[in-house]
Order: structure tokens, then sequence, then C-alpha cells
């Protein structure tokens, strides 16, 4: 207890330096100032400034184009005016044991197994892996597997995500009074699911864009393609001004389930679910009144140079010919060193000057006692940051990240929620996660959040956000009717492995 109450002394001091030095000095000046007489003004102009006006009026003049070229070439603000989630019909919640019904119909429709499917060694490993992986039984599948015999098709591929994007913005449209037609950038990502005409050429259609908007289509990028989105949307801002940007994320389950035996491609049957975001953004100066959020920063490392890297997750057909995601044995390792490496940029640009100084010193005294301190010093992330969104890839990646940044339970509460109640929705978890902070009303004006994704290649992106105002959850919120429930207790290690779950404080 010693240790943190020194600890946070430092960080004050160090903190507040420049005011604790800066303001007797001023009370210093303005005590001898209130002492000079007009005799003594008389003095110092003619005896100083006088003689002095050739020198002083191009100082004065280069300041004042100094200001105004600082001024007019700054990047311009980006706000975050609204965003929602979407929320899938009550009809498409899949509980685990129903979840296990898809997997056995779709392994049952393969042509190649003759409408049998007999072997349980399958069934038992995603079970079990199902049961102990933090989703819950509220979670949603895409309709066209929910259907018996199901539908893995094209038409239902398409007809999933064109539920998802198009229910996400109707709603984003009615809550802000936005015209589609003012939308000037539109950026999509889905990873797996890329058809033609492309998603973004499917928004236009629907909603009448205008035909000078600026479309893009992002595919192919994994879970963390929803930063990368938004850090392409942030470079546009920056050069197209007074206008719209449109974000939308999501990512397809219907054509991308996987009904082979390869255990590493099952994982991800287990995980991913239906879910989707679409998020507005304005660099317009009146826009800052009504939007929710500032974006601070946004860094993206990429680790795909490294062959272990580039193959940890990648798509590709198993030894009978069927198509699937496999997760090698390295992504952990090569998680841990990517999201090192990213915060290793971010750090610099967020940390208060007391972290700063405890790095450094401690990586010198490394490099001199290389025996004596065998660790660098892991700065405290929440002097910086007030809210974390971890992707919500799945338990162990909350897990490692919990360790690893040092967080207390609550900081992760929002991933750990959101993977129970929705899955991993890609790209748009991050989303839901800060739906979340606001559901339970703990986004204050000034606030900082942090969103952190991790994907494919291997990437990990960061978006940090400043709260404009206190925000409260968005009308048709998807955690209107269930935050009250949430946190959740889950029991993983229950002699049946069996999910417990217990109501927590709201």
């Amino acid at each position: 207890m010693t240790s943190v109450n020194v600890k946070l002394i430092y960080h004050y001091v160090i903190t507040n330096l420049f005011n604790l030095c800066f303001f007797p000095l001023t009370a210093i000046v303005a005590g001898k100032a209130s002492r000079l007489t007009i005799d003594d003004l008389h003095h110092l102009y003619y005896s100083y400034l006088q003689h002095n006006l050739i020198t002083i009026a191009p100082l004065f003049a280069f300041t004042v184009f100094g200001s105004v070229l600082y001024i007019a070439t700054r990047p311009k603000p980006v706000y975050l005016v609204e965003y929602s989630c979407y929320l899938p019909p009550t009809h498409c919640r899949s509980s685990i044991s129903k979840v296990m019904d898809i997997f056995y119909q779709v392994r049952k429709a393969d042509p190649s197994r003759n409408g049998t499917c007999d072997d349980s060694s399958w069934l038992d490993f995603l079970r079990k892996i199902q049961e102990r992986s933090g989703l819950g039984d509220e979670t949603h599948g895409p309709e066209g597997l929910l259907h018996v015999p199901p539908r893995k098709t094209f038409a239902a591929a398409r007809e999933e995500t064109e539920k998802v994007i198009i229910g996400a913005l109707e709603n984003l449209f009615e809550n802000t009074k936005v015209n589609p037609k003012d939308i000037g950038i539109l950026v999509v990502n889905s990873s797996m699911f890329n058809p033609t005409p492309s998603l973004s050429a499917m928004v236009v259609n629907t909603f009448k864009l205008r035909s000078n908007v600026r479309s893009f289509n992002l595919g192919g990028m994994g879970c963390s393609a929803g930063v990368i989105a938004i850090d392409l949307a942030k470079d546009l801002l920056h050069v197209h001004k007074n206008t719209y940007a449109l974000v939308v994320s999501t990512e397809n389950i219907t054509y991308n389930i996987y009904a082979g035996d390869n255990k590493s491609m099952m994982v991800s049957n287990c995980l991913f679910r239906v879910g989707g975001a679409a998020i507005l953004l304005s660099n317009k100066p009146r826009d800052r009144r009504r939007s929710k959020y500032e974006l601070v920063h946004t860094v993206r490392t990429h680790t795909g140079a490294d062959d272990k890297s580039f193959r940890c997750v990648q798509q590709g057909d198993d030894e009978s010919g069927k198509t699937g995601v496999s997760l090698s044995k390295d992504i952990t390792d090569v998680a841990g060193r990517t999201v090192k490496k990213n915060i290793s940029t971010l750090g610099p640009l967020i940390l208060p000057l007391s972290e700063k100084l405890l790095f450094f010193v401690t990586f010198m005294g490394k490099k001199l006692f290389k025996d004596k301190i065998k660790h660098y010093y892991v700065p405290d992330f929440k002097l910086a940051i007030d809210h974390f969104c971890i992707h919500a890839g799945g338990r162990a990646v909350i897990d490692v990240l919990e360790k690893n940044l040092g967080l207390a339970p609550i900081d992760v509460e929002a991933s750990r929620s959101t993977l129970h109640r929705f899955g991993n929705t890609s790209s748009s978890s991050i989303w839901y996660e800060l739906a979340y902070i606001e559901a339970k009303g703990r986004m204050k004006k000034g606030n900082k959040v942090w969103q952190i994704a991790l994907g494919s290649g291997f990437k990990c992106n960061s978006a940090v956000w400043v709260a404009l105002r206190n925000v409260k959850a968005s009308r048709k919120s998807p955690w209107e009717h269930c935050i009250d429930r949430y946190p959740v207790k889950i029991d993983y290690d229950s002699a049946k492995s069996e999910v417990r779950v217990q109501n927590g404080r709201s």
C-alpha cells in the first residue's frame, strides 16, 4: 500500500512539475511588477524598447505568420458523431447446444459424407472448446445455418451480410438524422466474404449515396480491419474538408463455417458469431457539439514480414479439400510480440512523463546491469487510459492482455461481457464493447478509451478516443435489454466443464 502511495505522489509531482514551478515564478514576477511606477515604465521603454523596434517588429511578424501557418496546416479534428451495432433478431439466438446442432447438420449435409455423421470425437472436441470459450447461450447464428438442412450457399451468405449492414446503417441514420447523400467517404471491411458487386457498392445502391462518393472495400485483413478502416477514413477526412465518412465493419459466418475434421480449423466455428457495426465520422467543426468522441491516435503494427506471423492465421484447404481457417500453435507468441510492438509505438504518444521516465530508467538499467534487472518496467496505462476495449477474439486473448498490461477485472469487463453475450463478431467487437461501457454509464467527459484489435497477417491496431461529453447509451443499443445482467461470473473449472453463469453487480 505504501509503494502505491509513493508512486501516486511521484506521478502527481512529475505530471504537474511545470505548474509547480510556473506558479511560484509567476507570483514572484507579479510581486515585482506590482511595485513598478510610471517612471519605471518610461525608463524601461526609452532604455530598452525604443531603440529595438526594428528587431522587435520582424520578430512579431514572424510569430504571427508562424501561428497562422500552423493553424491553417494542422490536421483537422476527426469526430465520432455516432455509431450503431447490429442486434440480430431473437429467433437467431444460438445456445451452446444449438450451435453444436448446427455443426452436426452442416457436416451431415456435406455430400462427401453421404448423409452420415457418426464420428463423435469431433463433437466432444467442439463441445469442450465451446463450453470453455467464454461464450454464453444468447449469441446469434446466421439464419441460413439455422435452417434445416443448413443453407451454406452464396445467396444465404449475401443475405446474412446485407441484413447486418443494412440493419446497422438504418439505425445509425435514424439516430443521427443525417441524409445518406451527405456521405462523402465510405469504407466497408469484411475479411472473408467479398462478392461482386462489392459490399460498398451494395451500400451505395441501397441508400442511394451520391455518385462522387469515395468508396473503399477492404477484404482479407482479419479482425483488426475495423481500426484499419477508421485510420483510412481519418486520413481521407484530413484531405477532404467539410464532409462525413461512413465506416462499416462486419464478417460473414454462413459462407465460412468449416465442415471438416481438422481440429485447428474447427476452433473458429466455436468463437465467431453474427454481428456488425456502422460508424459515422465527421471533420465539420459544427459537429463537435453533438459528437460523442474525438479521435486522438491510431497506431497500426504489421509483423507479416516474419513467416511465423504471416502463417499463424491462414485460410486454406484441409486434407479433404474443405476450406477453413487454421490457427497455428505459434499464435499466442506471435500475438504477444505484435502487441508489444504496437504498445511501444503508442506508449510515448499517450503515457504521462512520469511513466516515460520510469521506463527509460529501467531500460538503461537493464543495458548496464543485465544480470540484476531481468525485465523492463511495464508502464501503467491506466494513468493515461480510462477504458479499454480489447478485441473479444477469445478468452485467451483477453487473459493475455489483461496480464501483460496489468489491468484489473473491471478494465476487461466490457471485453468479457461482449464475448459472452455476442461472441467474436470480428472487427466489430470493439464497438459492442464501447456500447457496453456507455450502457453502464461509465463514460465521462474527458475520458480516454483505447480500442485494441488483433488480426491475421499478423496485425495489432489501436485507436484512442477522448469523450467530448458524458456519453449515454444510444437508442437501440445492443445492450438495451440485458445490461443489468452483466457482468457475469463464469466458472470454467466445474467438474463437468459446464458453464455456470451468475448475475454480477451492474
